[in-house]
């Protein structure tokens, strides 16, 4: 398979009862976990560059990782450009290759939001990539509150945007460690009454398995972006690999440690967002 875009992968995931893993990437180590993980599943999968990541690392450092491993796996796998937050980013993006670009606008007004969002689809649809934007504002765990999702504004977005996936705030929460978030379910079935884009859940660490599989199943999301679950799993992995080795310091050694546990935990998200699907890629 070669990159995929973002619209085509979530198209299909709503023609197929299924949703996505926007998983969120760190390194090597884990953005190579997480293609084999789809590739032991035969789904596809998403990998995010958020603001964490491109402050760690170059955005064409990123671009060339994603394309390498797309190029050389047996199913489809974005590169998105996660939280975008200016137009110059997306643009570099473009540039380096990704083939999905989420352009946050979420904190500024409506207007200025539709507007400049809409700017990114145009550029990203140019480039051959897909485009997400977030209307209404998903909050942060011990940080901003979330401000829920309004379905005529949902739709008033999905309209003037000409986006291909819409971020929603529905209950779900960013960097939240428990499965604790409260989805509104009405709120979804508003909004989905409303507009036809594909919906995308940001904090899907927060969201339980059962809440995951049956938005999958039964509603218009075909996104989650999970992050949090995957960094507990490396961290937990890399600490019981430096207790096992005290005398341990390769870094190489130390990080190939982390993979399989890395991979398994995804193998978990990936097959729970495909449970009851007939999907194959």
């Amino acid at each position: 398979m070669t990159l995929a875009a973002l619209d085509t992968v979530l198209r299909a995931a709503n023609v197929g009862g299924y949703a996505v893993g926007g998983l969120v990437v760190l390194g090597w180590e884990d953005a190579r976990a997480y293609v084999r993980a789809a590739e032991a599943l035969g789904a596809p999968v998403i990998l995010q560059a958020g603001p964490g990541c491109r402050a760690h690392t170059p955005l064409p450092v990123l671009g060339a990782m994603f394309r390498t491993l797309a190029e050389g796996a047996s199913v489809p796998v974005v590169a998105h450009l996660d939280h975008g937050k200016t137009l110059e980013e997306c643009r570099i993006a473009l540039d380096c290759g990704f083939s999905g670009i989420m352009f946050d606008g979420s904190a500024l007004p409506l207007d200025e939001n539709i507007a400049l969002t809409a700017q990114v689809a145009e550029m990203s649809h140019a480039a051959g990539a897909g485009c997400e934007g977030e209307i209404g504002f998903v909050g942060y765990a011990e940080g901003a509150p979330g401000v829920g999702t309004d379905p005529d504004e949902a739709a008033r977005f999905a309209r003037e945007t000409g986006v291909d996936a819409m971020a929603v705030s529905v209950g779900n929460v960013h960097l939240q460690q428990t499965r604790a978030a409260v989805i509104d379910h009405a709120r979804i079935a508003a909004i989905m009454a409303c507009t036809q884009v594909p919906l995308v859940i940001h904090g899907g660490s927060g969201v339980s398995d059962a809440d995951r599989q049956l938005l999958a199943r039964e509603t218009t999301v075909a996104k989650f972006n999970i992050g949090t679950e995957l960094r507990m799993a490396f961290g937990t992995a890399l600490r019981a690999t430096l207790a096992a080795d005290a005398d341990v310091f390769d870094r190489l050694a130390i990080l190939r440690a982390t993979e399989a546990p890395v991979q398994a935990a995804a193998e978990r998200v990936i097959s729970g967002l495909m449970a009851g699907s007939q999907a194959g890629v």
